[in-house]
């Protein structure tokens, strides 16, 4: 009986985590999204599968999956947490790699590549102190090999159902304490209590008290969906999507000239041509054939004491060859 309750189970397993086909147009750029991430990071998945609609539609969100990145292997500095990583883990030495607990999997150590057609989202811990990302991996790091708690999901959907309604051996365990077989968990749980040991701030409760002070409660980590991560004030939300509006390349249209290339010393900025009130020359009018003549008054601007003295200095250049000596220091001139 045991075997074919094991057998219904794997078969259902499979049945709810076959992946979708992608989406044909990608929401996010997968190689640029790669090279932003920092150990310590949450990464935020919009899954393909049956049991990804599920947890959306259970936690109202389009976020159904999260995971911890943990850098390569050379980037785990504590020399056992790299042992263990590497014992379940076999795969390329330069990988980048995720902590994850995944469903008919549970906790596992993949390789980032895994969710390159997925719709993903970088939560980054602000103000992480290195050390303490340390200690998040190790956190996750020791809890590979656990099962995944599918009760858990089971409970986060009975929320959707009257209390009354159900048998009491059918009500949920979210607010028990220690509930559920102690060597299972699920993707959100496992990360809110790696920054719970920590005592990094996700979606704390708040106290205020009248006198001014403040206190911080943590919440129940089994209560964690990966849309949590998104919406805590303490994560950075990084983007990167297919097409940024920085990757036109304004500076291409900049308007270049291939003419010439100026040298400094030689030449001077030419800024535009001042305006001004020289009114344009009207048509001389015509009376019976003759040409009446007309008096235009023009302006005639006077050169500025810069541009009478630049004048001269290009004259000065045009008939020796060479320019004058201290040309730009004149208290070096009246020396020389």
């Amino acid at each position: 009986m045991r075997d074919i309750i094991r057998w219904l189970y794997d078969k259902a397993t499979d049945w709810l985590t076959k992946e979708g086909e992608p989406s044909p147009s990608p929401l996010c750029d997968y190689n640029r999204l790669g090279f932003e991430l920092r150990p310590g990071d949450v990464l935020l998945v919009e899954g393909r599968s049956r049991v990804s609609e599920v947890i959306k539609i259970i936690t109202q969100s389009s976020w159904s999956h999260s995971a911890l990145y943990i850098g390569r292997l050379y980037d785990i500095a504590d020399p056992d947490l790299r042992a263990v990583v590497e014992y379940h883990y076999d795969g390329d030495p330069e990988d980048q790699l995720l902590v994850e607990a995944v469903m008919g999997q549970g906790t596992v150590v993949s390789p980032l590549q895994r969710y390159r057609e997925d719709h993903l989202r970088i939560c980054r811990p602000t103000g992480l102190a290195p050390a303490d990302a340390e200690k998040v991996i190790g956190y996750t790091v020791k809890h590979l090999g656990w099962d995944y708690d599918v009760r858990q999901i089971l409970d986060l959907a009975r929320f959707f159902f009257p209390w009354s309604f159900l048998p009491r051996r059918w009500r949920s365990s979210l607010f028990q304490h220690n509930a559920g077989n102690p060597t299972r968990t699920v993707c959100s749980k496992l990360l809110a209590e790696a920054f719970n040991s920590i005592d990094f701030p996700i979606l704390p409760f708040i106290e205020r008290n009248d006198d001014g002070s403040v206190r911080f409660f943590k919440r129940n980590p089994r209560l964690f969906a990966p849309r949590d991560f998104d919406y805590s004030p303490y994560f950075a939300i990084i983007k990167y999507p297919f097409l940024g509006m920085n990757d036109v390349g304004l500076y291409h249209r900049l308007p270049w000239s291939d003419e010439d290339i100026y040298n400094d010393e030689l030449h001077k900025f030419s800024p535009p041509p001042p305006v001004s009130n020289v009114q344009p020359v009207e048509e001389r009018p015509t009376v019976d054939g003759v040409t009446m003549e007309v008096a235009v008054e023009v302006e005639v601007l006077e050169p500025t004491a810069d541009e009478a003295r630049q004048c001269d200095q290009q004259k000065a250049i045009a008939t020796d060859g060479q320019p004058p000596r201290h040309l730009g220091f004149p208290f070096l001139r009246r020396r020389g």
